[in-house]
């Protein structure tokens, strides 16, 4: 009995021991870490320095774990500098986060800035790309969209919040994007060597034939909405004009709403036309059907489509957007109509010069 009553008393002793022992005081580099850690993420490190924050946050994450086994022992068996060594690398590594956060911030920032720049750039050259043609007036509803998004970048930077800038950056960028699919394609006719050429040997034969036949010619020059008389291949008279709504391209059909490009003549001098006075000129001619046969060869005509005419040099504006034709200040097409007669050579030309009004927005100049 006095056996039994002996153990009974020793494991008595033993158990008070083991909850009577005050456990060891937890490191106070957990702390010191958990704080850390909220200014880490309050100062953005997720955003500016996202592999390194999270390489921190894994480490951190390890040493919770193994805080809490070792938390979960009992407590003489408790020991916490394995644990503790963790967080004060935390904190060392932390510290230099910290360290390294503010000038990461400034990069970010510049980046931000510099593509700002380089947005509002792009958007002010196809800007004025859209103002040269016709055509531009599909393009202009994105580069407003762009220019409202950049607006909104700047404010955010002001606010310091680069990455919600640089989010609307990307977005001012989709919308650029869409602009330069409209507007491009039709702006590089006008830097393209083959077709300067063939435009300019139009120019020069038409000024070569008013020359030597000693008669009145006509130029109508696309790219600079111009319409010059020529008189023994000398300018006498040049005019500002209207074209189709799809004035950078080479009319290929009718209902495509462009002006066509070629050495063309007046075949028709009308004194009353709904436009006030008009001059008829003969397309399509023979190159335009040629053209026209090839294009619907390649599928780029619809099936239903004809090859179109009536193009007339006429009033109505030089402010006008036409179907194709070619409009004037009814006081000018009435002074062009007196000094023209039927079989008056016209040539339409998309440019003369490969530095010309739509080649040099496209360069940004």
């Amino acid at each position: 009995m006095q056996l039994n009553s002996l153990k009974h008393t020793l494991l008595a002793g033993i158990f008070l021991c083991l909850v009577s022992c005050s456990a060891p005081p937890t490191p106070p580099e957990i702390k010191q870490a958990e704080e850390q850690n909220l200014v880490l993420w309050r100062s953005g490190a997720p955003l500016y320095m996202t592999e390194e924050y999270e390489q921190y946050m894994a480490a951190l994450t390890r040493a919770r774990s193994d805080f809490i086994r070792e938390n979960n022992r009992l407590v003489i068996f408790r020991n916490y500098s394995s644990v503790r060594s963790e967080f004060k690398h935390i904190l060392q590594n932390g510290d230099s986060l910290i360290r390294q956060l503010e000038p990461k911030k400034q990069e970010f920032a510049r980046r931000i800035d510099e593509k700002i720049a380089f947005l509002h750039d792009q958007i002010g050259q196809l800007k004025i790309l859209s103002e040269r043609m016709n055509e531009g007036r599909m393009a202009r509803r994105d580069l407003i969209q762009a220019e409202v998004s950049l607006i909104e970048a700047g404010k955010r930077c002001e606010r310091d919040d680069f990455p919600g800038a640089d989010e609307k950056t990307a977005m001012v960028a989709g919308h650029i994007n869409a602009a330069e699919k409209i507007l491009y394609p039709l702006a590089k006719r006008y830097s393209d060597e083959k077709q300067i050429v063939k435009w300019q040997q139009w120019f020069h034969d038409t000024l070569a034939e008013s020359r030597t036949k000693n008669i009145t010619a006509i130029v109508v020059n696309k790219s600079e909405r111009t319409l010059t008389l020529y008189k023994n291949g000398s300018p006498r008279k040049s005019y500002k004009i209207g074209l189709g709504r799809n004035d950078s391209r080479d009319k290929l059909h009718a209902g495509d709403y462009a002006t066509p490009e070629g050495k063309y003549r007046i075949i028709k001098k009308l004194s009353q036309s709904r436009y006030h006075k008009a001059l008829l000129i003969n397309y399509p001619n023979e190159d335009d059907r040629k053209q026209f046969g090839i294009a619907r060869q390649k599928g780029l005509i619809p099936r239903q489509a004809g090859i179109g005419g009536l193009i007339e040099i006429h009033g109505g504006g030089k402010d006008s957007m036409t179907y194709g034709c070619i409009a004037m200040d009814n006081p000018h097409v009435g002074e062009l109509y007196n000094m023209v007669t039927v079989g008056t050579p016209v040539t339409i030309v998309g440019a003369v010069d490969s530095q010309n009004r739509l080649s040099s927005a496209l360069q940004g100049q």
